[in-house]
């Protein structure tokens, strides 16, 4: 089967409220940006893909609103209600069929426009056991942390050293919305949102736009960029009931990395790959990742390692430099493709002061939040 590479990227800057802007000017100026990153007119695109929840959106058949500002039009264009990186995915596929050469993948999120954001979570909780308990559906965050803090033996205080060093890592990057110079104790300090997890521990929502130009090898190279491969591609669901999943480790992480590190031919990914961007949307989910990525042994060891630094910039195995959801923020369905374009200028040697040194493989993954248990990996590669 044919390569394939991102060969486009273009974002806007993730900001708690785009009041200056529409979903669909973010989306064009995110486009604009991709297609001068690629060297390509919209015309030679083949196909594209939009990633967006019609519930979050307030529209249904969200493809039907997108084609003007992306280039689409009389174009073929779908809607995948998933994370970002499962729009990698499908565009990889795409191209691997080989119907196309050429395949656009966007995510959005206007999340400042959503009055009722918790209401729209919980209806995706089952609506006989859990929705009359008419509990915020962060809730359930809080009951995996308890239960996972209770099983690994990770501390509140490694999961506080998590937000400390993202927080700390978006002050490096211009595109993120909260950063800061927190400390453990500022973390530790906050009021609990949902006992044993602080309201600092939670990562807050933005608004942004991601767009990638994906292309098969050959198109790849005759673009006039620098192209960055995509080696391996792996999504999951676990189970989606409260009362039939596992509630210490994350099920849907370990099978989507073990999928994309066999199609990357990866055996050690801590000594194979460079940067990893993981789902943080709760500080106590990085480490759980980490330990389903097989990056650490145990989440215990990825919390330790967070306290003593091995995490950081500069550290053994740089997790989250980009700042992460905690320090760029919730961008909803676009919060992965944030994680692949963090990877995708860390693999081009184009992220300055957050510069990964000799970065060559980078991992990205993604959580689609409460309540669900479906994420995606994907593994980018420079060569």
């Amino acid at each position: 089967m044919t390569r394939v590479a991102i060969i486009g990227l273009g974002f806007t800057p993730a900001r708690p409220t785009s009041a200056h802007q529409s979903y669909k000017e973010m989306m064009f100026e995110a486009a604009q940006r991709a297609y001068a990153d690629a060297s390509i007119e919209a015309a030679e695109i083949q196909s594209f893909v939009t990633c967006a929840e019609d519930l979050n959106e307030g529209l249904s058949i969200f493809d039907e609103y997108t084609p003007d500002q992306l280039g689409a039009a009389l174009k073929p264009m779908h809607t995948l209600p998933q994370d970002g990186l499962h729009g990698i995915a499908d565009a990889v596929m795409e191209i691997r069929s080989g119907l196309v050469e050429l395949v656009v993948v966007e995510a959005h999120s206007k999340a400042s426009n959503i009055l009722t954001l918790d209401w729209i979570v919980d209806y995706a909780t089952d609506p006989i056991y859990n929705r009359p308990l008419n509990l915020n559906p962060h809730y359930i965050a809080g009951l995996e942390m308890n239960r996972f803090l209770h099983v690994s033996r990770v501390t509140p205080e490694q999961c506080a050293a998590v937000v400390a060093k993202n927080r700390r890592n978006a002050l490096r990057n211009p595109a993120a919305a909260y950063a800061a110079g927190l400390t453990n104790e500022h973390v530790l300090n906050s009021p609990y949102a949902f006992y044993p997890l602080h309201e600092n521990e939670l990562a807050e929502t933005v608004d942004g736009c991601v767009v990638l130009v994906l292309a098969s090898e050959a198109r790849a190279r005759r673009a006039n960029s620098q192209p960055i491969w995509v080696r391996g591609v792996g999504w999951a669901n676990a189970a989606f009931s409260l009362e039939a999943r596992d509630w210490a480790q994350a099920d849907y992480c370990r099978v989507a990395a073990d999928i994309a590190y066999k199609q990357a031919g990866i055996t050690a990914p801590a000594r194979e790959i460079q940067v990893f961007e993981v789902d943080d949307t709760y500080a106590y989910k990085e480490l759980q990742h980490l330990e389903a990525l097989h990056v650490f042994a145990n989440a215990g060891e990825a919390g330790r390692a967070t306290e003593q630094g091995a995490t950081e910039l500069g550290g053994a195995t740089p997790v989250n430099v980009s700042g992460g959801a905690l320090g760029v923020g919730n961008a909803l369905e676009a919060t992965g493709l944030y994680r692949a374009a963090e990877l995708v200028m860390q693999l081009r040697g184009q992220a300055g002061p957050r510069q990964v040194k000799a970065a060559k493989v980078g991992l990205a993954q993604s959580w689609r939040g409460v309540p669900t248990t479906s994420g995606a990996v994907v593994i980018l590669s420079a060569d």
